[in-house]
């Protein structure tokens, strides 16, 4: 179950729904329908059903091309790649002020790496008693 929401491609035959609201393939509302009526429009246009909003009442599905779903697969990777969970890429790093000088330029290539990495990096300097 939790594994059908994060992929996005075509339902198949399976609809768990029995009403549900359709959409064309340009994006045009065909309104709600039977979902037998859905599976003849799928067979008749040669295009495959994609559910789009299943907590909607009724759950809305989208007839599309086997292009139209890659081209969406590649948008919402894109998009998942372009905004990461905050605090999830947080890094921090102690030291003391005196620190030594071999030791501050191992951490300050650790730093250069987890920047590179796209990580937020905080850095907590001690003074040294």
């Amino acid at each position: 179950e939790p594994k059908s929401k994060a992929a996005f491609g075509s339902v198949g035959r399976r609809i768990p729904h029995r009403i549900l609201h359709l959409i064309n393939q340009d994006g045009e509302s065909l309104g709600n329908m039977h979902r037998a009526e859905a599976l003849r429009l799928m067979d008749e246009h040669d295009l495959k059903l994609v559910l789009l909003r299943e907590n909607a009442d009724p759950p809305v599905y989208r007839l599309m091309t086997g292009q139209q779903i890659h081209e969406e697969q590649l948008k919402r990777a894109e998009k998942k790649k372009a905004s990461p969970k905050p605090g999830m890429y947080t890094k921090e790093l102690s030291f003391s002020s005196a620190i030594a000088k071999n030791d501050l330029e191992t951490k300050t290539r650790q730093i250069a790496q987890w920047i590179e990495k796209k990580y937020h990096v905080k850095v907590t300097i001690r003074q040294a008693r």
